[in-house]
Formats: C-alpha cells, structure tokens, sequence
C-alpha cells in the first residue's frame, strides 16, 4: 500500500539518487521517470474477461507504489492541488474527479481546498491508502474502485472538474482504450467542465530521455533502463528493485504509449471538447524547449 509518506521521514532519507546526465536538471529527472509504464498485448476489455494489464496488478503496486510516490511527490501535491483548483476556476463545494487517484495524493489536497472529490481507481489497495490519508487528515473523499474505460456516472451526479495527472495516460494496451478513457471522462463532466491532463508527452520523452540510472528509495535500490518503441510511438522502461536488507529482486517491463502534445488536443477536440489548450506546467507556462510536463485544459 501507497500510504501518504510525507509524513515518515525513513522514505524521504532513502531518496538519495545517484549521478544522472549532466544535460538533465534533477528536478526533471525526477518527474521523467519515476512513472508507471505498459506493455501491449492487445486486449479489450469485455463482461467476464478475466485477463488483465500490468496496470489491474495488485501485486505492482504494493512493489512500486512506494518508488513512484516517494516524499517529493508527496511534498509537491499542495501546490498542485492549487493549481488545479486556480485553473478551472473551482469554489468550496464543487465537485471534482481525479481519474487515476492512486493512494490520493492530489484528491486529499483538492479536499482540504474544500472541494467535493471522488477519486476513481482500479486498484483496491490504492483506495485503502487514498482512504487511510483521507482520514489522517480529516477530509472526506467519495473513494470508488472503477476502470476509466468503462466509467461513468448518472447526469445529475456530472463533475464541474476532471484531473488525470502525474503521467497516468497511455497505458493501455490499445490506442482505442486510450481513447475510451477520454471519452469517459467527457461524458462526466457538466456542460462547461474542466479536464485537465498532465502527462509525459513525446516531446517531453525526447527532450530528457536518458538510457537509464540507478537510485536509492524506499529501501530499494532501484536500476532503470529505457528505451524507445518505433518512431518515438512509446517508451519502454524496465525496472529492477533489490532490497536494500534481503537482497531480494524483483523487475518489471512496460511501455507507455507517447502522444505528441497536437495529437492528444486533436483528440480531445474529436471527443467533443470545446477547447484544449497546451501548457508546460500548471502555472501556464509556454509549451516549449523549456517545458518541464505537458499540461492541457479542456473545456465541455
């Protein structure tokens, strides 16, 4: 379980990482690779399917959920949350999804904004530690264990806002369940709501792509190597955890699928959004040589 770690100062002291590429800021290294990633083997999700992507793994999470949300993550979800809450222009009580919470390190913020959250994901474990930070600070979230392909809600329970952050698009194993996501989320929000998707795009994967490194967290010494799939259509990444007391090892291999930052307001504006603008952060910063993420906010 992700459990909140900001808290816990044994994570934030095992996040000593070790020399990266001089072409690269540690800061950017930082939000680069610590992301979850897939491999295809195209699958559709269908009633009674019982075959499932890395992603549904239980077992993923509780192993690397501590590596992807360490205690800079953590530290940096205020900010972001404020942000999210300034972009789409929200007041105490409006209601908001984060697609994707994870262990709810952005939707325990935007409810300690005062916002009404629910916050979807396909893991349960995630949820328990969403739920579990929920309560250490005193906040309610609405906590529902869903797939974003398939999600939806009844019209009068639509979202004034959406988020799906922290790189949590391109995963799937196809490109029309991407896609699905999206329409999905649309399909949730009021007339006028906001979606704002914070992902690696492919010209972000190029600008800092490195072939891999080594670093300490959570106990683990973590390796990473990385890769490019076809004509920069997705990155794939293998990662290889030792435990840092047993010597114990345990490595995983994924892709994310990389869209250009054009291809996903096209995509966008095909689903039916009225508009879709590209940042570099969350602070509307010019989407360039200098951007630090990919950022796009879409209006119903």
């Amino acid at each position: 379980m992700a459990k909140k770690v900001r808290k816990t100062t044994a994570q934030a002291k095992s996040a000593e990482r070790k020399p990266v590429p001089a072409h690269m800021p540690l800061s950017q290294n930082e939000q680069f690779l610590p992301t979850p990633l897939v491999n295809g083997a195209g699958f559709t999700p269908t009633a009674g399917d019982e075959r499932k992507q890395w992603f549904e793994n239980e077992d993923f999470w509780k192993n690397y959920g501590p590596i992807m949300f360490d205690s800079a993550r953590w530290a940096e979800a205020p900010a972001v949350a404020a942000a999210i809450q300034k972009i789409a222009g929200l007041k105490k009580g409006a209601r908001i999804l984060e697609a994707g919470c994870g262990p709810g390190r952005i939707a325990v913020e935007l409810a300690l904004l005062g916002l009404d959250v629910t916050g979807v994901d396909i893991i349960q474990s995630e949820l328990d530690a969403a739920a579990e930070t929920a309560s250490d600070e005193g906040v309610d979230i609405s906590l529902v264990q869903a797939d974003l392909r398939t999600y939806s809600v009844p019209d009068d329970k639509r979202f004034d806002a959406a988020i799906n952050v922290y790189t949590s698009f391109g995963y799937c194993d196809t490109m029309e369940e991407d896609v699905q996501i999206l329409k999905h989320i649309f399909n949730t929000l009021k007339d006028g709501g906001w979606f704002i998707l914070e992902t690696t795009s492919r010209e972000i994967a190029v600008q800092y792509f490195t072939p891999g490194e080594w670093f300490e967290r959570a106990g683990k010494t973590v390796l990473t190597d990385f890769s490019v799939e076809g004509a920069w259509e997705g990155l794939r990444s293998r990662w290889i955890l030792i435990d840092n007391k047993t010597g114990g090892r345990i490595e995983h291999e994924f892709v994310q699928r990389l869209y250009s930052a054009v291809e996903l307001k096209r995509l966008l504006l095909g689903i039916g959004f009225k508009s879709a603008e590209i940042y570099g952060d969350f602070n509307f910063a010019p989407y360039n040589e200098n951007a630090k993420t990919m950022v796009i906010v879409a209006r119903k």
